[in-house]
C-alpha cells in the first residue's frame, strides 16, 4: 500500500456534467483554487462558458458518459495532455419527470440507469485505472449522490434507484481503492438553486399527494463542499456529506 498522505489539492480534476448546474459551479470553484480541470458534457458551448476565465487550466471534452467510447476518448485525451488524474467528480445525472412505476416506459428506466449508474461506473472504472497507475500513485473520487439516496421523492422510482445505488458503487469504491491511495466519497445534496430544481419554489409533490413550495440553497455551498472534500490529503477522507437548503422535507420526509 502506498503510505503518502499528499494532498491532491491543487492538481488534474475531472467533473462531468460540466456545463451546467452543480457541475459548472464546482468546476469553476476548483478552477479558482488553481486546479487544472478537464470538462465533459455531451455540449461543447456550455463547456467554454464554464471554463472561460481560466483557458490555461482547461480541457474540453465532449462526451455522453454513458457511453464506453466517449468515456474512453475523455481519459485518453486527459491522459495526452496532463498524464495524471487526482480527483474525479462523478456528477453527471438527470431527474426525469415524476411517474409511477407503472407509467414508467422501459426506455425511461434504462435513461436514468445508463446515466445516472453506468455512467458513473465508467467513469470511476477509468480514474481508478489511471490512479492506479500513476507516479506518485492515487487520487480521490467524489460520486454526486442526492437525498433521494436516502430518502425518495414520490414518483421517483428510475432516479431514486439510481442513487441509491450510486451509495454502494461509493462503499465498493472506498474498499476497492485502499491498498491504491484511491479515496472515495459521496455528496448528497439537496435542493442547491439549479435549473433541476427550478420549479421547486412554485411546488414540489410531496409524499401526502400535495404540492409545496421547497426552499432552495446557492449552489456555490455546493461547490465549496466538493472543493473542502477535493482538498483533503488522501490520508483523509469525507465518506459521505448532505448539503441541503436547511428547511427542505427531508428529515421526517413522508
Amino acid at each position: 500500500m502506498n503510505t503518502t498522505s499528499h494532498s491532491t489539492s491543487p492538481g488534474v480534476a475531472l467533473v462531468t456534467g460540466a456545463g451546467s448546474g452543480i457541475g459548472r459551479a464546482v468546476a469553476r470553484r476548483l478552477l479558482s483554487l488553481g486546479w487544472r480541470v478537464a470538462l465533459t458534457g455531451r455540449r461543447e458551448t456550455p463547456l467554454h462558458e464554464t471554463g472561460q476565465a481560466h483557458p490555461d487550466q482547461i480541457l474540453v471534452a465532449t462526451a455522453d458518459v454513458s457511453r464506453e467510447s466517449d468515456v474512453d476518448r475523455l481519459f485518453a485525451a486527459i491522459a495526452t495532455r496532463w498524464d495524471r488524474l487526482d480527483l474525479l467528480f462523478n456528477n453527471a445525472g438527470i431527474f426525469p419527470p415524476g411517474q409511477l412505476i407503472d407509467e414508467l416506459s422501459v426506455a425511461s428506466w434504462r435513461e436514468s440507469v445508463d446515466i445516472n449508474l453506468t455512467g458513473a461506473f465508467l467513469c470511476a472504472r477509468a480514474a481508478f485505472a489511471q490512479m492506479r497507475r500513476q507516479s506518485p500513485q492515487g487520487g480521490r473520487i467524489i460520486n454526486n449522490g442526492s437525498i433521494s439516496a436516502h430518502a425518495p421523492r414520490p414518483q421517483s422510482v428510475g432516479y431514486t434507484a439510481t442513487k441509491h445505488a450510486i451509495t454502494g458503487l461509493t462503499k465498493s469504491l472506498s474498499l476497492d481503492g485502499r491498498p491504491f491511495d484511491i479515496a472515495c466519497g459521496q455528496i448528497d445534496i439537496g435542493n442547491a438553486a439549479s435549473e433541476m430544481t427550478s420549479g421547486f419554489g412554485a411546488g414540489a409533490l410531496q409524499a401526502n399527494g400535495t404540492r409545496m413550495p421547497e426552499s432552495r440553497m446557492d449552489i456555490a455551498d455546493v461547490a465549496d463542499g466538493v472543493a473542502y472534500m477535493a482538498g483533503l490529503p488522501l490520508s483523509a477522507n469525507v465518506q459521505f456529506m448532505t448539503v441541503m437548503a436547511t428547511t427542505m422535507p427531508f428529515v421526517g420526509r413522508g
